[in-house]
């Protein structure tokens, strides 16, 4: 059986009584040796076990096809000390190993098919341990999606929202990626999402500078008055804090991901400018994305675009307070996907 030779497997040590130390690749729920294991295993020679195969294979008792498998092997350099090399090796699986076992030594293929179908016993037990948490996380994240979705299908009715009806189409279609995670979890290949780490911090006096350069540009244009970006109170200031707040020496919102969205939300929500509030917020949403390098996707396209950010804007400017942790959990993810 042809496997993927990417596939390293887990390493689990054999050692018997008698018998020698060895490093045993645990693949797919079998075991797995290469012939000069094997050789070692039953106290005999590579060609022996060469031999052996061949007549197991010849004689139709085992299909190699089936049993072996082309695998990474890890070994010392020979020239280089201290360095490894990796070597695509043939490995037989247990039904081959035992049934060149008892051809060779009886007492020692015993020996290993008991403790091989203990440690494969406890593998599978492990494994479905794993597997259980892995569907309790999909079934979280189906969850999670579908309460979104409803979410956005519901604000999209609103009249504040009237005409960005394809914009919530588009946030609903980009949204829906994180269905792949269910599909992962099918091929066991689930995984949380990651949150990032943004070494870039907001300073307050950072943020006045580039309201003010946004300001004189908008005032040019005669698409603002000289009320946008006048503060009301010191609320501005308190929401910088906030998205760096911490709790014994614990940031509440620790990711990137989680610090954009509160900063988006928090402006939207709080008013803390006399007029411009939503276009302030897009504005340090993007820039604080950019300043950490966070902005666009490897291919060069933004991560929230410039009409799904319209559509996520006047979704937080109607939503209910109640409502903030979805809306946030939402952005998270499309910054994640």
């Amino acid at each position: 059986m042809k496997q993927d030779e990417s596939k390293k497997g887990e390493i689990v040590i054999y050692q018997s009584k008698d018998g020698p130390r060895l490093d045993v690749r645990l693949v797919e729920e079998t075991i797995w040796l290469t012939q000069e294991q094997i050789a070692l295993l039953f106290g005999t020679q590579r060609p022996a076990i060469t031999k052996h195969l061949k007549n197991i294979f010849d004689s139709g008792e085992l299909d190699e096809k089936v049993v072996s498998s082309i695998l990474e092997h890890t070994t010392k350099h020979g020239a280089l000390k201290g360095k490894i090399q990796i070597k695509k090796v043939k490995f037989y699986n247990l039904d081959a190993i035992i049934s060149i076992g008892y051809r060779v030594n009886s007492k020692r293929a015993t020996q290993f098919r008991i403790w091989a179908t203990k440690t494969l016993k406890e593998h599978l037990v492990k494994g479905y341990t794993i597997n259980e948490k892995r569907l309790l996380q999909a079934k979280n994240q189906l969850q999670e999606l579908q309460g979104a979705i409803s979410f956005l299908q519901e604000k999209s009715k609103r009249e504040l929202l009237v005409g960005q009806e394809q914009e919530i189409l588009n946030l609903l279609a980009s949204y829906s990626k994180t269905l792949t995670l269910l599909e992962q979890y099918d091929k066991e290949k689930l995984s949380l999402i990651k949150k990032t780490k943004g070494r870039f911090v907001l300073k307050y006096e950072e943020a006045i500078n580039v309201i003010s350069k946004i300001k004189k540009d908008l005032v040019a244009k005669k698409e603002a008055s000289d009320l946008f970006g006048q503060e009301n109170s010191d609320k501005f200031k308190g929401i910088l804090g906030s998205i760096y707040q911490t709790f014994n020496r614990k940031e509440l919102y620790p990711s990137l991901e989680e610090k954009a969205a509160h900063l988006l939300y928090f402006i939207i929500k709080d008013h803390p400018f006399v007029d411009g509030n939503k276009r302030i917020a897009s504005f340090l949403f993007v820039y604080y994305l950019d300043k950490n390098n966070f902005l666009y996707h490897k291919t060069g396209e933004k991560k929230i675009n410039d009409n799904t950010l319209t559509a996520l804007t006047l979704l937080i400017a109607v939503s209910d307070p109640s409502e903030k942790d979805k809306l946030i959990k939402i952005i998270t993810n499309l910054l994640s996907i």
